[in-house]
């Protein structure tokens, strides 16, 4: 532990010194006024990249009364700097003034002692301040090591998300904006051959690490179960039964969630589909500026042991793209449901095409001073003709 002090008058310093030597407390520099403790500190000095240089500083005292700058201005600029502000620094004062003893409270100090300095108090208030940074310092690492894992789970939980598909006839895309590192929303394409494609979109409960860790496992049963069942409806209900094997005692929320679910045969020309309480998918088919709703038909996935499902169908002829989406882009527009799927409407239409630039102006723009409430994520699927129709 290395103390700074900070004082004008040689003889306290020498007393401070004294003291802390024969408590052991050898680790110590000295600096005979406020701006000299400043460049000790390394303010206005700049390391690597233009950052501030951290200091190896562990406690300042600080004497309150000095010339040029006193105590409690210094207290002020240290507490300016975020990699020195958890420093603590306590007043060394002959003032017995309350209300400039506040003041230096206030503008930083965590503690003071008076003069004539006792040898018990001064160590007593060393030691709980000692404490205090060491608590602290841990408390910091801790949070550090825990955003360093956050990040890391982040990118494997990306790496589960499905690449782009261009072929002939068929064609997806996304874009994925988590409201924080870890996310509860979930995308998915398979082939399943005969040009025809699965594709599911899923929104968990809430979000942050349980509802991603609850997505991972379903990633994790994902394929298997779309190609075992393919169907629509035997693969809602299988996610439900596999879901539903996660029980967790004492479960204070029961999570589930909300699903769309393709299988889109474009030699058929044929979309089957199950939507589990998930915002309706949009389906633009040639110049038709009005979209086909792909409404929910059943309940959303995990509330109950059994679900009951009426599939749905529908055909196309022409080209056309299909959209599919989580309700933190519909929360984008103010109003009922009907307003945010005119909003939706308005935007997706125009050309069967993937504008991702455009889709990211619309609904992805990232505000910094406005924090997110909820994922944000885009599929869009173009249904083309091909070069070989019959």
């Amino acid at each position: 532990m290395k103390i700074l002090i900070v004082d004008d008058n040689p003889t306290n310093v020498i007393i401070i010194r004294e003291i802390l030597k024969k408590e052991d407390y050898r680790n110590f520099i000295t600096a005979s006024s406020a701006k000299e403790m400043l460049k000790l500190l390394g303010i206005g000095a700049e390391g690597e990249n233009g950052r501030q240089r951290a200091s190896d500083i562990d406690l300042i005292l600080l004497d309150m009364m000095m010339p040029e700058m006193d105590g409690i201005e210094a207290c002020r600029v240290v507490q300016q700097y975020d990699h020195l502000k958890d420093i603590p620094i306590i007043m060394v004062t002959a003032v017995g003034d309350s209300k400039k003893l506040a003041e230096a409270l206030d503008a930083g100090a965590v503690d003071y002692v008076t003069k004539p300095i006792n040898k018990v108090e001064l160590m007593a208030r060393i030691r709980l301040a000692l404490r205090l940074k060491r608590e602290k310092d841990w408390h910091k690492e801790r949070d550090q090591r825990i955003q360093d894992e956050l990040k890391l789970a982040a990118l494997v939980q990306n790496a589960v998300l499905s690449l782009p598909v261009m072929d002939e006839t068929f064609e997806v895309h996304a874009i994925y904006q988590p409201s924080f590192e870890l996310a509860g929303d979930l995308y998915a394409w398979y082939p399943l051959g005969d040009g025809r494609y699965a594709v599911i979109l899923l929104d968990m409960m809430g979000h942050g690490i349980s509802s991603s860790l609850f997505c991972m496992f379903l990633a994790s049963v994902l394929k298997d179960t779309v190609t075992t069942y393919v169907e629509p409806e035997k693969v809602i209900q299988e996610l439900n039964r596999r879901f539903n094997q996660l029980y967790i005692e004492k479960q204070l929320v029961q999570y589930y969630f909300t699903a769309i679910y393709l299988v889109i045969d474009t030699r058929m020309k044929r979309i089957d589909y199950v939507n589990a309480g998930h915002p309706p998918a949009l389906f633009f088919e040639g110049e038709a500026k009005q979209p086909v709703l792909l409404e929910s038909n059943c309940h959303p996935v995990g509330l109950f042991d059994r679900i009951d499902i009426l599939p749905q169908s529908l055909s196309f002829e022409e080209e056309g793209h299909l959209v599919l989406y989580t309700d933190g882009l519909l929360e984008m527009a103010e109003g009922e449901q009907e307003d945010q799927l005119r909003f939706m409407t308005e935007h997706l239409n125009g050309g069967h095409e993937w504008r991702e630039e455009a889709m990211r102006d619309v609904f992805f723009v990232d505000d910094s001073n406005q924090e997110r409430d909820d994922d944000k994520c885009l599929v869009w699927i173009s249904l083309k003709e091909g070069t070989d129709k019959e």
